[in-house]
């Protein structure tokens, strides 16, 4: 008797439809006009950050003169940057090179006259009023070579979201304006898609350096200014 209800039980489960497979997603046909926009939307922000090379050169009869000069230069560039608060995470060593120098003379061979020691470092200032006067305090430990700043902005996803909306928002305007040439509406989006965007992206705005033989009394300054961050977005709307 077990085994006969068993069998049934089997029977009428089989017998109904699986909750597991995989049922059509019905897909609302477009009855208007379908329409592709193509926007760009834009923010703008202050950089908050400047990336600056900062480097010393030194010149010697030998090689390892050239070397240990540059090595206690150095030490002294780094500790400034250390004293005057910059963190070890924002200090990064980014090129170190010997190269011999040569005296030529036309149809003589060239004549070896000493080396030249280079150490470059790549700082991040993450207070831009500041860094003006942490520079000059490097060259007067030693630096003499310095360029840059690039300026960027540190976390930039707020102000790419603030771009986003307003991309989207003229987008929908656009829709608007060619819903109106023609007589119809804007109804549903169909689709978005981002197509591109441009972040904070470092650039060069200015050249900053100064020898040993300037005058003490000048300052130098670097001004930020501002950058522009865009998002493009496509966006499908039907017109109905």
């Amino acid at each position: 008797m077990i085994r006969t209800m068993t069998m049934a039980s089997l029977i009428a489960l089989a017998a109904l439809p699986s909750t597991v497979a995989a049922q059509p997603i019905a897909v609302q046909a477009i009855s208007g006009t379908r329409l592709d926009v193509v926007a760009t939307g834009e923010t703008n922000r202050v950089p908050d950050l400047a990336l600056i090379s900062a480097g010393v050169i030194t010149r010697a009869v030998t090689a390892s003169q050239a070397i240990s000069q540059n090595a206690q230069q150095m030490n002294r560039v780094v500790a400034a940057l250390r004293r005057a608060g910059v963190a070890e995470r924002d200090i990064q060593t980014s090129s170190i090179s010997l190269n011999p120098e040569y005296r030529y003379v036309e149809n003589q061979t060239p004549v070896l006259t000493g080396y030249q020691a280079s150490n470059q470092v790549t700082i991040r200032f993450r207070d831009i009023k500041e860094s003006g006067s942490i520079l000059d305090a490097l060259v007067a430990q030693g630096a003499n070579q310095i360029n840059g700043p690039s300026l960027t902005i540190d976390k930039p996803e707020a102000a790419l979201d603030e771009a986003r909306r307003d991309a989207i928002a003229k987008a929908r305007a656009r829709a608007q304006l060619y819903a109106d040439a023609i007589g119809k509406r804007v109804g549903r989006i169909l689709s978005i898609s981002e197509g591109s965007y441009n972040g904070p992206r470092p650039y060069e705005s200015m050249m900053v350096g100064r020898a040993a033989s300037m005058d003490a009394a000048a300052q130098t300054k670097i001004v930020p200014g501002e950058q522009t961050l865009s998002v493009t977005v496509s966006v499908s709307f039907e017109l109905e």
